[in-house]
């Protein structure tokens, strides 16, 4: 078996733990946690729960950086969800890849 250095490691786990801080700092600046938590539901689901709703949707990133730009309602309840046209379509993608990733 062919052991991993070390530092390659540190490397790699620093890098995604970089990673889920600038998206968790992205959801801040464009105001996601105003209606949105990690763990429990405020105005809209909570990211663990989206992230188990989805874990099996290969499509889920598109259709929810879509949702995060174009705003949607009826999944969740009555309550809908705003457009962000604020939000680029990379930056969608990256907070939708962090919210998955929320288990």
């Amino acid at each position: 078996m062919k052991r991993i250095p070390t530092l390659v490691v540190a490397i790699a786990l620093a890098s995604a733990a970089g990673t889920a801080a600038a998206s968790a700092d992205l959801a801040k600046a464009k105001n996601c946690v105003a209606c949105h938590a990690v763990d429990r539901k405020l105005i809209g689901p909570a990211y663990k729960d989206v992230a188990k709703k989805y874990a099996n949707d290969r499509e889920a990133v598109a259709k929810l950086a879509k949702k995060v730009r174009d705003g949607g309602v009826g999944v969740w309840g009555q309550i809908p969800m705003p457009a962000n046209p604020q939000v680029s379509a990379d930056e969608a993608s990256a907070l939708v890849k962090w919210v998955l990733s929320q288990k």
